[in-house]
């Protein structure tokens, strides 16, 4: 199936109005449902490789059957209804509900040009809403990970939701099965940890998009797009921490989207439901973290500068305390021998 123009009809049904996006393999536009008078629906199609033999190609549209009917099975406010799917020629199609609305990533740039940052309270706000997504997702039978979170994938409606859109990447953990995604790639590079750079012969689970998800709220919080795992590897320096570039970013904040940024998957939070604790209730595990003298809060792993420091005069009186019972501690020790 060539690009679609408009009046084009798929199944009899599905009349389409515009193009709203392109990539490579696919494209998704908007349509009009025939039967439903005044729906508005997302239409995605995939284009299959055309290069692929034909076993290769039979495997993959069985594949996007069978994630198709998971995806069709969701039910969710923060997600968009799957409620066809098809193939039509040597493509295959994927019905979503139309969200209308902006996307973040819209948002965030019009913010940027303004001289502006996104305030943090709207930003936790969509967050609590995407980490509910997620937790929904992670814990379906077998769980499912989106794998391409970012601002350009999250459309904030005019009633005030968040919805995370575009299953392109959508992958099903079947223990001990080698899984094809719908749409092959690897997600987009600034917001992919390294584990991803394999494809599906690499090793992902529910921290792929943990890392996915805290890359995106940097980048909200932020205006800039944090530096491509790759980069961050070679150059361990390379990541500053939100505070560094907004800093009316709670602490509390900057280090949960710094502790879900780790580079091991296992120096993140194990789930979505425990990053949401340190993100809303500053439950950060003590044992990533470290006093030195100064006062400053240490990330064990993964950022080489000091990325919090004690602002408040709570935050420093605690600090002293903590000192002057150490103090007491070395001295006792000192003494008893």
């Amino acid at each position: 199936m060539t690009h679609l123009i408009e009046t084009d009809v798929l199944r009899e049904r599905y009349k389409i109005l515009k193009p709203i996006a392109h990539g490579g393999m696919g494209s998704i536009y908007q349509a009009q449902d025939l039967r439903l008078d005044g729906r508005l629906c997302a239409v995605k199609v995939v284009q299959n490789d055309s290069g692929l033999p034909p076993d290769l190609r039979d495997q993959a549209r069985e594949q996007f059957r069978r994630e198709a009917s998971v995806l069709a099975r969701l039910d969710h406010p923060n997600l968009p209804k799957v409620s066809d799917f098809f193939s039509e020629g040597a493509s295959d199609v994927l019905v979503m509900d139309f969200v209308p609305g902006h996307d973040l990533k819209t948002l965030m740039d019009e913010a940027r040009q303004a001289g502006n940052f996104l305030p943090e309270h709207e930003v936790l706000a969509w967050a609590l809403q995407i980490a509910d997504a997620l937790v929904y997702l992670h814990n379906q039978d077998p769980p499912i990970l989106h794998r391409d979170i970012k601002p350009a994938n999250l459309r904030l409606t005019p009633s005030g939701l968040i919805k995370l859109v575009d299953f392109g990447l959508v992958k099903l953990l079947v223990p001990d099965e080698r899984t094809v995604t719908v749409l092959q790639g690897r997600g987009t590079a600034l917001y992919t940890p390294l584990e991803q750079y394999g494809g599906d012969t690499g090793h992902t689970d529910v921290r792929t998009d943990i890392y996915s998800f805290g890359a995106t709220l940097y980048h909200l919080l932020t205006n800039e797009p944090p530096p491509e795992a790759k980069q961050r590897f070679l150059r361990p320096d390379s990541l500053k921490r939100p505070r560094q570039i907004n800093p009316d970013v709670a602490g509390q904040t900057d280090r949960a989207v710094l502790w879900a940024m780790a580079m091991h998957p296992d120096e993140r939070p194990p789930d979505v439901a425990v990053l949401k604790d340190a993100l809303f209730k500053g439950l950060l595990p003590p044992n990533l973290m470290r006093a030195d003298t100064t006062g400053r809060l240490l990330f064990d792993r993964g950022v080489a500068e000091p990325w919090y420091e004690f602002s408040d005069p709570i935050d420093r009186t605690l600090a002293t305390v903590a000192g002057v019972l150490l103090v007491i501690a070395l001295a006792a020790t000192i003494f008893a021998r």
